[in-house]
């Protein structure tokens, strides 16, 4: 798309939320949808994001107005199925899924994801159980059910930013974990890729590989400004 304004800025539109103005006209969603955001400080990303286009707009280069507008076509409309394809990573998480006892790459694993599952417990109640080898093994109920209060608690917004991180990673518990701070992008992007690093060590990386990690480590540096501009104030 031909670029067509000269400017962009955010503007106020009630005490609790702001919009991006190009040339004084309000930028809707694709949906068609007024693009209401609930910060200041996320509005005036969006703004710069558009301010910074060249002569054509480029939607991939726009990582914040994309998460905004897909929490506002996307993820609001449908919230509790959203919620609810989150919470089913629950029953697959990366996480739990363990190499053979005894071999270094299970020790790695160990290090790296137990505690991220020590803490899911602690904080949110959830307690996922890991297994070993890479059959499917389920979860007790209480632990998915508090895995399901936990994504319920965020607003739509935030549950996009979750749904995001675990759709990328593979898992509810990274997600959770950076979306509460508990991880920030860096170290959720190597829990992720343990597994593709092994390999990468005694088979080398192929240029495929290696663009699916920049790509995934792309993604979770944007979930986690995206978080953190929803609540900044400027």
């Amino acid at each position: 798309m031909k670029r067509f304004y000269r400017q962009a800025e955010a503007v106020p539109l009630d005490p609790d939320s702001y919009g991006v103005a190009l040339d004084g006209r309000r930028v809707r969603t694709p949906a068609g949808r007024p693009l209401a955001l609930p910060s200041r400080a996320l509005a005036a990303a969006v703004a710069e994001e558009w301010a910074a286009q060249g002569k054509t707009v480029q939607p991939r280069t726009m990582a914040m107005m994309t998460l905004a507008a897909t929490a506002l076509d996307r993820v609001a409309p449908r919230a509790a199925e959203v919620a609810t394809e989150v919470a089913h990573y629950g029953e697959t998480d990366l996480l739990c899924y363990r190499d053979a006892a005894g071999r270094e790459l299970a020790r790695r694993q160990s290090a790296a994801w137990q505690p991220v599952l020590d803490w899911l417990a602690t904080a949110h109640g959830v307690r996922l159980k890991p297994v070993e080898g890479v059959m499917p093994a389920a979860q007790d109920g209480p632990a998915l059910e508090a895995l399901r209060r936990a994504v319920d608690a965020h607003e739509p917004f935030r549950l996009t930013a979750l749904h995001a991180a675990v759709t990328a990673t593979g898992s509810a518990a990274l997600g959770m974990a950076l979306l509460d701070g508990r991880l920030n992008a860096c170290q959720t992007w190597r829990c992720a890729r343990i597994d593709d690093a092994w390999q990468a060590e005694h088979w080398g990386e192929d240029d495929e590989a290696r663009k699916r990690g920049g790509a995934l480590r792309d993604e979770l540096a944007a979930v986690e400004r995206f978080a953190a501009l929803l609540n900044k104030e400027a």
